[in-house]
């Protein structure tokens, strides 16, 4: 008789069986205690004529050796030998919403750990190790961890991207066969999901059952969804590891990346709250207001002075900027991005004097002072390169082809993490730096070091030098950019403080981009900018208002030279840097809304407090609308029963407007929960590629 294993949170339920084998029974809504004796009668299979003659129930590490025909959870083999393993469970417990397997074959001389970890708000989080208990070497290509979907599992939502145009959904059917998408990177790249869902048919953002995964890893992965002509469905993730990456000898252990997983009933939004409460909960989450940001690279590129930067300083220190950040060009030979990276030293050419004037300009303002690396990366025109090519990341006998005009430096070889360690600590000594942006701007090619694929270690060496860095400088934050959203993943989420969200600052392309990188990463971690007009990565000019309320909704800032501003445009920038400060604990606490627009020219998002006092949401007019008159927008989340004040926003400007009169709630009317959930609200007539806050205020 198998041993029933329940864990639960409010709303969720995992069910564990357990004799020789484990399976999982349940993991979907939650379960009384009542309920688990049905349930775990009601798992049992039966068994079709035409398969094998015992009932086959899929089990966790779903062995072939067990009679399933799907994609196994672990895959390789001892020169050929124990490929296809058999698992016994030889122990296990279970306390505090956590339960702890083991499980061996003997023939195979394997060992397999796993821990499920059921948090308070019911974020699922698989641990996987494996270990050789033989005498000879075994090569690992993969151990994955796959959890069941049941069959009204209809639809699968990801996403896809590239530079400029991260997290595009794509909705499609879950049919028969395996549907699979790899990184194969060296990071997750633009592309990159950052979590899976798996939905019944027509769910939204507000309704419909939804079971998501992700992957708490930065480099090579892979996320599969399968379902077999059996009938049954389930997805997974795993490190994609490159051949030889993993060989274990005897006594080795391998210890997989964290699948981090949620289910929820309340629609997308409901899964991104279950994302983002967890995140919140964690002791290192961020937990200090998130500062007015400048970042200079739009600025002023390559163009580094003094005489350059103290205005930007001071126009920076008017709008009531917090935080000022120098970006790329100010250390040695880097007058342009075909050398010095790598050589972490001001350039004494440039700053004959250091950092210092700048940075006591920065601080003596009131603001906090970043600098920006790019730590993973070197120009073959540069000192170290020069001096140590042994420190590429390389196969040997070749050079990988460049990109960017760089290779990547290996921090696999001590020598070279010590050199970018010192480097970066040194800087970090001798200014009053509060804030380091991080960038990677290539992918791996032949990652290679000492002749075996590195890519593993060198995601491993990045996760060890940015603990270092925090750990020696108590109070740094570490913006995580991989040419804007190339690395934004629940595994850099545990050794960074910011994302960089999308090199594009075009508020149109932020719209989309910045609503479903918001799927599993809260917005006070995802850096959201201003930047000019028009934009310089897609030529768009669009209005200060319309820039200004895409932007705030994250950590908000600035990617703009504030030097060629007129008086009017800083004065609006002061008044919605007022307005950002003002509401940034709502913004960054409360459960992200996003309402299913009837009109795909429109987007309705915005924050509600988790107690539904007030809320924050944006009417977003992408272009033009269907109808003369927009569709009426709907607000969800908020008290039925609750009287609301309902008025306008528009802190930097007004939107502009294709009406003769507006209507009447923009004046500030009351109305019920119900009725704003139910009836909801007309909007203004507004331009395409236009935008208004509407608050809501619990009378």
């Amino acid at each position: 008789m198998a041993e029933t294993i329940h864990l639960r949170a409010p709303g969720v339920s995992l069910v564990l069986l357990v004799d020789d084998r484990l399976r999982i029974a349940h993991w979907g809504a939650e379960l009384g205690d009542d309920d688990l004796e049905a349930v775990v009668a009601l798992a049992a299979e039966g068994a079709p004529q035409t398969g094998i003659d015992e009932p086959a129930e899929i089990t966790f590490w779903r062995e072939a050796a067990r009679g399933h025909l799907g994609r196994p959870a672990v895959a390789g083999s001892r020169a050929g030998l124990g490929f296809s393993p058999l698992f016994t469970v030889s122990h296990h417990e279970a306390a505090d919403g956590s339960a702890h397997i083991e499980a061996v074959d003997a023939e195979a001389e394997l060992a397999v750990r796993v821990r499920f970890t059921l948090s308070p708000e019911g974020v699922l989080r698989v641990e996987q190790s494996l270990s050789n208990t033989g005498s000879t070497p075994y090569e690992l290509i993969e151990l994955g961890t796959w959890l069941p979907l049941p069959d009204r599992t209809a639809e699968l939502l990801d996403f896809t991207g590239r530079w400029l145009r991260e997290r595009q959904p794509q909705r499609r059917r879950i049919d028969v066969g395996l549907s699979m998408r790899e990184l194969r990177e060296g990071r997750p790249g633009h592309e990159s999901s950052i979590v899976h869902l798996a939905m019944t048919a027509g769910a939204t953002f507000q309704t419909g059952s939804v079971w998501a995964i992700g992957h708490a890893w930065s480099g090579n992965g892979l996320a599969a969804v399968e379902r077999t002509a059996g009938g049954s469905t389930a997805f997974g993730v795993a490190e994609l590891l490159l051949p030889g990456e993993v060989r274990l000898a005897p006594g080795d252990t391998y210890d997989a990346p964290a699948a981090v997983a949620v289910y929820s009933t309340e629609g997308i939004d409901g899964a991104s709250d279950r994302f983002h409460r967890w995140l919140r909960a964690r002791p290192s989450h961020p937990s200090t207001p998130r500062p007015l940001t400048l970042n200079v690279w739009e600025a002023v590129y390559f163009d580094h002075s003094i005489e350059r930067l103290l205005p930007l300083v001071d126009a920076a220190a008017e709008i009531g900027v917090e935080r000022f950040v120098l970006d790329d060009g100010w250390f040695l030979g880097r007058r342009d991005d075909t050398a010095g990276l790598g050589d972490w030293e001001v350039d004494p050419e440039v700053w004959p004097d250091g950092l210092h004037e700048l940075s006591a300009r920065v601080v003596g303002s009131g603001m906090q002072f970043g600098l920006w690396f790019e730590g993973e990366m070197v120009n073959p025109r540069s000192r170290v390169a020069a001096e140590h090519p042994d420190w590429l990341l390389r196969v040997p006998g070749r050079l990988p082809p460049e990109m960017r005009s760089q290779q990547v430096l290996d921090l696999v070889n001590e020598d070279a993490w010590a050199h970018v360690h010192g480097q970066v600590d040194a800087i970090l000594r001798a200014y009053p730096i509060s804030y380091i942006k991080w960038d990677h701007n290539r992918f791996l090619v032949d990652p290679g070091h000492a002749g075996l694929p590195a890519v593993r270690a060198q995601t491993l060496a990045i996760y060890r030098l940015f603990d270092s860095l925090r750990a020696d400088h108590p109070g740094l934050e570490i913006e995580s950019c991989a040419s804007g959203g190339g690395r934004i993943d629940l595994g850099m989420v545990e050794h960074a403080d910011r994302f960089w969200t999308s090199d594009s600052n075009d508020a149109l392309e932020r719209q989309s981009i910045q609503r479903y990188t918001a799927i599993a990463i809260p917005p006070e971690l995802l850096g959201t900018h201003i930047g000019p007009a028009p934009a310089h990565s897609t030529g768009r000019a669009h209005t200060l208002s319309f820039r200004a309320i895409t932007a705030l909704f994250g950590h908000a800032g600035l990617e703009w030279d504030l030097t060629e501003t007129t008086a009017e445009e800083r004065e609006r920038l002061s008044a919605w840097a007022a307005y950002y400060k003002r509401n940034r604990e709502l913004l960054h606490s409360g459960r992200v809304l996003r309402v299913d627009s009837p009109d795909p020219a429109a987007h309705v998002h915005g924050v509600v407090a988790h107690d539904r006092a007030r809320a924050i949401v944006a009417y977003v007019q992408l272009g033009t609308a269907a109808a003369v008159i927009p569709p009426r927008v709907l607000i969800p989340s908020l008290d039925p029963d609750a009287r609301y004040r309902v008025s306008i926003a528009e802190p930097a400007g007004r939107a502009m407007r294709l009406e003769k009169v507006a209507p009447l709630w923009t004046e500030g009317v009351v109305a019920t929960g119900r009725a704003l959930a139910e009836f909801g609200l007309r909007p203004p007539v507004l331009h395409p590629e236009s935008a208004i806050l509407i608050e809501l205020d619990r009378m």
